[in-house]
């Protein structure tokens, strides 16, 4: 039986299927802005199905639409139990793609400003976010890792995380501060998935239902769907869940019904069979 939740950072205890906001403000990047009232819709929604971790970032959004905004808006006064993630590191570029990246004395001000618009004093968990638009590896993260640091020691961050890396940069970010989540695109690397099991660290794939360069491929998953009476992204996120006690999956969507669809998959159960057959 899958075990349906996670100790993060080794206090904070969380569903293992959660939301992530980044489609929230917009469908991508480069898409059209949405609906303000529809995310907030969404978000009071996520919560009530048991949701208690939301991840996101303050450059989710655009123009005066933004994921952040909404969350405070929905969501204040914030459940005891809700956990926040965000991420710094990315600038949006003058097409609103994120492809810059802050120097280190430019994540304090990156951190406040999440603060500030999310309402809180503390942060719980705020990821360095390195390569811009590139896939993880080739360059130091450990002083833009020490700049959060040191906001974590000054109280104004309880966890810390990385996305976007390889084994030598999760390496050279535990070497100066305690890792509590690792974020990458889906599972691209099992040893590093074993690491973090190891470390009790979380893994959470973003992207977990085949965005960005990694789109699903569909043939197993919608054959164990047809036979158990699931929906295809259902059995996506379970066998994602069923793949190690240390992943968590944050799913995102800007509509109501995707939503419980996608958090139907907390009551789903895959046998050996589903997921050997999912496995090839």
């Amino acid at each position: 039986m899958t075990i349906k939740t996670f100790s993060l950072g080794g206090d904070l205890t969380i569903n293992r299927l959660g939301f992530g906001a980044m489609r929230l403000a917009r469908g991508t990047f480069a898409g059209p802005m949405r609906d303000t009232a529809t995310g907030v819709t969404v978000l009071r929604r996520a919560v009530e199905l048991g949701v208690n971790h939301i991840d996101t970032a303050g450059f989710y959004g655009g123009q005066d639409v933004w994921a952040n905004d909404m969350i405070r808006t929905a969501l204040t006064p914030y459940p005891d139990d809700l956990v926040i993630a965000t991420k710094v590191g990315p600038l949006l570029g003058p097409s609103g793609v994120p492809t810059e990246q802050a120097t280190p004395d430019r994540l304090r001000g990156l951190v406040e400003g999440d603060l500030r618009a999310l309402g809180l004093d503390r942060l719980d968990l705020v990821y360095l976010r390195v390569g811009a638009t590139h896939g993880p590896g080739g360059e130091s993260v450990a002083e833009r890792f020490a700049a959060l640091a040191e906001l974590r020691e000054e109280g104004l961050i309880r966890h810390l995380g990385v996305s976007n890396v390889d084994a030598a940069q999760l390496a050279e970010a535990r070497a100066v501060a305690p890792v509590a989540a690792l974020q990458n695109e889906y599972l691209d690397d099992l040893a590093l998935l074993a690491e973090c099991e190891e470390a009790g660290i979380a893994y959470v794939p973003y992207f977990p239902l085949g965005g960005g360069h990694n789109p699903l491929d569909t043939t197993r998953l919608d054959k164990v769907a047809a036979r158990i009476g699931a929906t295809t992204p259902q059995v996506a996120l379970a066998a994602l869940l069923a793949a190690s006690p240390t992943v968590l999956a944050i799913p995102g969507t800007g509509n109501a019904d995707h939503l419980e669809e996608n958090l139907g998959a907390d009551d789903l159960t895959l046998g050996e069979r589903d997921l050997a057959e999912l496995r090839g």
